[in-house]
């Protein structure tokens, strides 16, 4: 079967939509769905159980860390193992996690089993952007991944909102046993792709130990850091904040954002493949920074709706960007691990994010969140200019 579709990719160098593609992207919209629609409704729950805003911070970071950590092993594993051992062993244990949010009673056993949930969350996401890597053909890799994005944005558009709105009507156990439902559903998609063989390296891999990143995808991760630092604040308390701030449609917020998110996936990919990151990441960058502003500020709801789709085409920009520029450099048997690096960086500024803004909120209050978060998005533009100046030099 892997050699039918290594024919099938060569007779069509430049197609994207193949069935294996489309697959995996309808697998990924699954798993995201389960994921998001635990996104804002977690922290609620926490507050049920009687947590406090710093013990929401380490809910969320916790879950991010056990995903970062594992990486490097996902990683290695995706070129060793196999690109289907490590999406399938991933999406199992992320089902059997999210269920066991169902019997949850006490803070304690919630924070084990955050970290199981983050090594499923950390091996099924590693795995599932080094497949659409794979599949999507190189020269049309940045309109490829943006695509790929869509698959879980559109599951944004709906998860959030959906979560919370379920929250409403029906227990905290019902909502993580439909969220399980999703991330089964993905499992059993994900049986019917067929995968890439491992690329044949011995010659390479006989000779390196075991390492935790790839070189060449340090620097665009390292961007992404900072970005995905910013997301830590706005998934964790935004909804907290808003009720703070008496302002209504915190619903609203993801469904907006989700949908400007998808607009730009629609163009900035083609922008990257045809102008560089340049073009791509400094608009962006500069939009997100402007809708930190706004949410620090949140005088009603208009605001907090202007800010999501401005946040929305930022992070949509930038986001497919730097991940194309991160596979891009790195050697054919390295793709798994520069996926691996990315997503490290992804998951370390979510998580460095979130406990950082836990104690933010706990003794200065929600809005100061979002000012310490547009002073990190500035420090990602100005590392960006710096690196793009050296390298200009270096040509």
């Amino acid at each position: 079967m892997v050699s039918q579709s290594n024919t099938q990719t060569l007779s069509k160098p430049d197609k994207i939509w193949t069935r294996d593609f489309v697959l995996v992207c309808l697998a990924n919209f699954f798993i995201f769905l389960g994921f998001q629609m635990t996104l804002p409704t977690l922290p609620l729950f926490v507050k049920e159980l009687g947590g406090s805003d710093q013990i929401v911070g380490i809910i969320v970071g916790i879950f991010t860390f056990s995903a970062l950590i594992m990486r490097p092993y996902a990683g290695h594993s995706l070129e060793s193992k196999g690109r289907r051992f490590v999406y399938m062993f991933g999406l199992g244990v992320f089902v059997l996690s999210v269920g066991a949010f169902s019997v949850v009673t006490g803070i304690a056993l919630l924070l084990m089993i955050r970290v199981v949930q983050g090594v499923g969350w950390g091996f099924s996401t590693t795995a599932t952007g080094t497949i659409a890597t794979d599949l999507i053909p190189p020269k049309r890799r940045g309109e490829g991944m943006g695509y790929f994005g869509l698959s879980g944005n559109i599951a944004l558009a709906f998860g959030p909102s959906l979560g919370l709105t379920l929250v409403g009507v029906i227990s905290f156990s019902q909502l993580f046993l439909i969220c399980a439902t999703c991330g089964l559903v993905a499992f059993l998609l994900s049986t019917k792709i067929r995968y890439k063989k491992v690329e044949e390296a011995a010659h390479n891999t006989a000779t390196i130990k075991f390492d935790i990143f790839e070189k060449t995808a340090i620097q665009p991760s390292l961007l992404l850091f900072f970005i995905t630092f910013t997301f830590g604040g706005i998934a964790t308390f935004l909804p907290l904040h808003a009720a703070n701030q008496n302002v209504d449609g915190i619903e609203l917020y993801f469904l907006v954002y989700a949908i400007f998110l998808m607009i730009s996936r629609t163009f900035a990919g083609k922008i990257y493949d045809k102008k560089g990151h340049l073009y791509v990441f400094l608009p962006g960058t500069l939009f997100i920074f402007i809708a930190m502003i706004l949410l620090s500020w949140l005088p009603d709801m208009t605001t907090m709706l202007i800010a999501a789709g401005i946040y929305g085409l930022g992070f949509g920009s930038v986001q497919p960007a730097l991940q194309a520029w991160a596979v891009d450099k790195a050697p054919g048997n390295r793709k798994g691990m520069a996926n691996a690096t990315f997503f490290s960086f992804f998951d370390l500024g979510i998580g460095i994010g979130a406990i950082v803004f836990g104690q933010i909120a706990f003794l200065f209050g929600y809005g100061l969140i979002y000012a310490t978060s547009a002073v990190s998005v500035m420090l990602s533009m100005i590392l960006y200019i710096y690196l793009y100046v050296r390298a200009e030099k270096a040509v």
